[in-house]
């Protein structure tokens, strides 16, 4: 029996669900990198980026071909690029609308603040 489309999509973005695997999509952006560079990026243990490399690979996200003793990788299609930049749109307009919002709850005579929790003053 198939997998109905709205499952294939709920595994598709459990597999974007990891910091890691969200970064190494983030770099393969400007084009295929071999892993150590990946390594030198990201920072995490060679063992749990080979893990996450390997998911990306599973679920054909990312290739992976051998130029002698270096592996390196790409993604599998520009789709995966646009993706990322999508997320980046909504998380942006996201963020932008709460920011207005914060700015009218504490705006002088809101009601909407309560007197006993008072604007935080900004960071420096």
């Amino acid at each position: 029996m198939p997998v109905p489309l709205y499952q294939a999509k709920a595994e598709f973005f459990r597999t974007l669900g990891h910091p890691v695997r969200i970064r190494v999509l983030e770099l393969l952006q400007d084009g295929p990198r071999p892993v150590r560079e990946l390594l030198a990026e990201i920072e995490v243990e060679p063992s749990n980026l080979s893990q996450q490399l390997a998911v990306l690979r599973r679920t054909q996200l990312v290739t992976a071909t051998r130029e002698g003793n270096t592996v390196v990788y790409a993604l599998s299609t520009p789709d995966v690029a646009e993706l990322l930049r999508a997320a980046r749109r909504i998380l942006t307009e996201l963020i932008t609308d709460q920011g207005a919002l914060l700015t009218e709850l504490r705006a002088p005579g809101s009601r909407a603040v309560p007197a006993a929790y008072p604007a935080r003053p900004a960071e420096e």
